[in-house]
């Protein structure tokens, strides 16, 4: 997603090469949407892919509807929406087939039967080959399996975003379902290198965010900075011991850290050489209880089509 828009400029030489240098380190998940800088990211991906695509598995979404630039969001789950973004994905990735499609988000005002109903018939067209959840609740994921095998659910869990503990990671272990985690590192703020809301470029859509705001900034690099003396233990760093927490943690949970940049992404790779005790795990839990955390995930808008 950054290496589209929200985060600074983008720069697809650099982004290309960082990409070519995750497959080297052993990535071949690659996550996208066709809502990331309003279908760059998805022709960015395809660029890569000529060459590469028997090497990678890809991951595209549907549902978020905007305006290029603009961060207010409608939500469309119409089967009919369904069938043309798909065409436009695939057309976009330059590929016959999308490894897993995500319903991006939720619009309740249609039944989740009828949208997984019209997303199973693009894998019986082969378009598609397993399916996938964005931000649903665990009533809903039952009711989508019943129509249709559900491959992974992705919603966003962190040491600092820990919704799914309450029932969704228990629910796809009792389905079968993976747990794909989006902003493990709580978009940069759990390594450390966000300080300040000024500090980030003027459209960087951080500035706005409730968690990044001025006091709960305050508050919340009480936790990162506690994170940092415990990274320092175990001579790693903070976004390193963030994401081996994740795998320490659960065995079907996938984090996706993103960057763009090789540096981070290094970093980002070996966190997998991380053991974490059980103890060191306990620790992580109380440092970051979700009460400690000020401020919501998003604004009010970038909240529709999300479920509790």
């Amino acid at each position: 997603m950054g290496m589209s828009e929200f985060y600074d400029p983008h720069d697809d030489a650099q982004s290309l090469e960082t990409l070519a240098a995750a497959l080297d380190y052993g990535v071949d998940f690659f996550d996208t949407a066709d809502t990331y800088g309003a279908g760059h990211n998805e022709q960015l991906l395809g660029q890569f892919l000529k060459t590469r695509r028997d090497k990678v598995t890809v991951a595209t979404k549907f549902g978020i509807v905007r305006e290029p630039g603009v961060y207010e969001r409608r939500i469309d789950n119409s089967p009919g929406y369904i069938q043309t973004a798909c065409d436009r994905s695939l057309e976009r990735l330059g590929i016959d087939q999308v490894d897993l499609y995500y319903a991006h988000r939720r619009n309740p005002a249609v039944p989740i039967e009828e949208m997984v109903g019209a997303m199973a018939d693009l894998v019986s067209a082969g378009k598609v080959r397993f399916l996938g959840l964005c931000e649903i609740s665990p009533a809903t994921l039952r009711r989508a399996c019943a129509v249709h095998p559900i491959a992974a659910v992705q919603s966003e869990y962190s040491l600092w975003s820990r919704d799914p503990e309450q029932e969704m990671l228990d629910t796809c272990i009792e389905l079968g379902v993976s747990f794909v985690a989006y902003s493990p590192l709580g978009r940069a703020f759990l390594t450390g290198a966000v300080t300040s809301p000024d500090a980030l470029a003027p459209d960087d859509f951080r500035r706005q965010n409730p968690r990044f705001q001025a006091e709960a900034m305050v508050r919340n690099k009480e936790l990162v900075d506690a994170l940092a003396v415990f990274a320092t233990a175990h001579a790693a760093k903070p976004a390193q011991l963030a994401l081996a927490w994740l795998l320490a943690k659960h065995d079907h949970v996938i984090p996706i850290p993103g960057t763009k940049r090789r540096h981070f992404l290094a970093e980002n790779a070996e966190a997998v050489d991380i053991e974490l005790s059980v103890h060191d795990v306990a620790a992580l839990d109380a440092m970051f209880t979700p009460h400690r955390v000020v401020g919501e995930r998003y604004r009010p808008e970038g909240m529709v089509g999300i479920e509790s």
